[in-house]
């Protein structure tokens, strides 16, 4: 079964607390406060597989989790490492949050890895807290909660050379004769309902990887028929491969069907039209052929055509030549927006986010939000007189109530930081 879209639930391990201990040993004398750190969340970390060529696991893995960190133990020791989640995926995946529509990676080299969703860090033990104003801290973090993600997973083929056209005009015969694909192939529509790719090799020794995929229809660009499921397959493409029906035993106009194809090619995303297109003149053997060959000309007089009878090979040389000189000279169509690479991997560029909001509720009330604020929360006890102190000195470091008072916020006043609250005191 071929799968190319997957929605699915990531939650990254938390990570471990850190210890409150402090050394009592014999000749040790003073060993001072030792409660190690806790471990690292696991993350989930996708790898692009060449032996992969569908999403079809993922499709009965909908929600994955991976391992949370251990508690920081005596001595300063750490505690372990959650256990990561390696999910292999096909080359040509790409990897897009839900929330935010935004891509996170996209995965088109073998060996090619991306942490999707990033385990929390573990918390520190109270010996990172000993100072000279403080020697036996009796307070140390909580670990930091992994990342949880909705994310969508899609395949787009890497293939260098797509066919596009109606159904039944050959593509899938073409490219059983052109390579060792083995489609299938029959005398209705829409026999390909999945993409196919085969390996070309070319007489001169060149290859190049060609995608047949599934048969447009006008409106295929909006949702009508089978093609639209498939067109975000050709966007990698660089060389397009159009295969008309000159023979028309369908009844359809050759020159009408162009028009048609290279419209929806151009609906669906105007980049499209921007790579080189060889023109296949299809099935010159039957009656009539000849004739709409010439009205096609005329028609299009400046694009090149190439006449082909796929099922017995003939002509299809000339046709693999100049499609693996339009691959020499055709550079690969980079995803559009703004990106950054990373190890090889791309990345959506996200603006970075403030520390901290501040919002009047009204009536005396206020709320806190923003990563930095909600990790501070997160990661400290507060049935610990010492571990509320501390946070409540972060706040202020951070500025923010300087930021209350600028709003306008009094002494007295309510501040809620997720589900608590706490007063503002001037």
């Amino acid at each position: 079964m071929f799968i190319d879209r997957v929605k699915m639930k990531l939650k990254a391990g938390n990570g471990g607390n850190g210890l409150v201990a402090f050394r009592r040993e014999k000749y040790v004398p003073l060993g001072g406060p030792a409660g190690g750190d806790g471990g690292d969340g696991g993350d989930i970390i996708f790898e692009a597989d060449s032996n992969k060529s569908t999403l079809l696991d993922l499709r009965y893995s909908k929600q994955l989790t991976a391992g949370n960190g251990g508690v920081g133990k005596p001595k300063k020791m750490h505690g372990a490492d959650g256990d990561d989640v390696l999910v292999k995926v096909p080359l040509g995946t790409l990897v897009k949050d839900l929330a935010t529509g935004g891509l996170i990676a996209d995965l088109t080299k073998p060996g090619q890895r991306a942490v999707i969703a990033k385990g929390g860090k573990g918390g520190r033990g109270n010996w990172h807290f000993a100072s000279a104003r403080n020697s036996a801290p009796e307070y140390c973090e909580q670990g930091e909660d992994g990342e949880a993600k909705e994310i969508q997973v899609e395949l787009k083929l890497l293939a260098d050379v797509g066919l596009v056209g109606f159904p039944s005009v050959g593509k899938s015969t073409l490219l059983s004769v052109v390579s060792k694909a083995r489609p299938e192939i029959a005398d209705y529509p829409f026999t390909t309902i999945t993409p196919n790719l085969g390996m070309v090799q070319v007489p001169d020794g060149r290859s190049f990887v060609m995608a047949d995929l599934p048969g447009l229809i006008e409106g295929a660009s909006e949702g009508k028929g089978l093609g639209h499921q498939f067109l975000r397959h050709i966007e990698r493409c660089r060389v397009i491969v159009h295969v008309v029906d000159m023979g028309a035993n369908d009844g359809r106009d050759p020159i009408e069907d162009y028009r048609i194809i290279n419209k929806e090619l151009e609906q669906y995303e105007l980049r499209l039209m921007e790579r080189p297109q060889v023109v296949l003149a299809n099935k010159m053997d039957l009656e009539g052929a000849e004739d709409n060959l010439k009205r096609f000309k005329e028609t299009y007089p400046d694009i090149p055509v190439y006449p082909v009878i796929t099922l017995i090979a003939e002509g299809l040389d000339e046709v693999l030549y100049k499609v693996a000189d339009l691959l020499e000279t055709t550079p690969e169509f980079p995803m559009t927006g703004e990106t950054e690479v990373e190890e090889g991997v791309l990345y959506k560029f996200v603006p970075k986010a403030p520390d901290f909001t501040v919002t009047n509720l009204g009536n005396h009330q206020w709320r806190l939000e923003g990563p930095k604020v909600e990790k501070l929360f997160k990661m400290t006890d507060f049935e610990v007189e010492s571990q509320v102190y501390r946070f409540g000195q972060s706040l202020r470091k951070l500025g923010v109530d300087e930021a209350l008072r600028q709003k306008g916020a009094q002494d007295g006043d309510l501040v809620f930081i997720n589900d608590f609250q706490f007063e503002f005191v001037e």
